[in-house]
């Protein structure tokens, strides 16, 4: 089974859908719970690819 590649920009842009979700007064707390893991793990992903992309930068110097 093949790795989906990471989109940088597709998971901002969930992480925006995310906060709005959790700013709605609508939102019950177990999906607000649910919500905020998701977006601990969308937040490891991208602080991953800026640390690979910085490094690709650094070691292209």
């Amino acid at each position: 089974m093949e790795q989906e590649k990471f989109d940088y920009t597709k998971a901002v842009a969930e992480l925006d859908r995310i906060a709005a979700k959790v700013e709605d007064p609508s939102t019950s707390l177990d999906d607000i719970g649910a919500l905020v893991k998701r977006s601990r793990e969308l937040i490891e992903a991208c602080r991953n690819y800026l640390r690979t992309v910085r490094e690709s930068i650094d070691g292209a110097e």
